[in-house]
């Protein structure tokens, strides 16, 4: 089960790197997120794998799962939630200003250096 989740932990982040790399607006957002999504299950599995255990101590269990990874992936989850969001929006805004999606667009390609 561990060598699944950590295959799908670096597939997730080669398949967000390779979209980050990209030069368009939506490829780059999605690559944000799924670098994210990686990141987050990355934090999340550092609690250890385990299967109906309580969260935390409780009489007559011996193994518990961690809950600090899970309340750090929480609020993990809620930042990068609000990061995508900003990052959408100024996409947009660029977008709406220059009439392309390209990220690397440079002032002088558009003719509107000075404004």
């Amino acid at each position: 089960m561990e060598f699944l989740v950590a295959s799908a932990i670096g597939i997730t982040m080669a398949a967000g790197v390779y979209l980050l790399l990209r030069a368009r607006t939506l490829p780059v957002v999605l690559g944000l997120t799924l670098v994210t999504y990686a990141v987050n299950l990355f934090l999340f599995i550092t609690g250890r794998l385990t299967i109906d255990q309580p969260p935390v101590l409780h009489q007559g269990h011996e193994n518990f799962a961690d809950p600090l990874p899970q309340a750090l992936v929480l609020t993990a989850i809620v930042i990068s939630f609000g990061m995508t969001a900003v990052i959408v929006v100024m996409a947009l805004k660029a977008y709406v200003e220059s009439d392309s999606d390209h990220v690397d667009l440079h002032p002088d390609d558009h003719g509107e250096a000075d404004s």
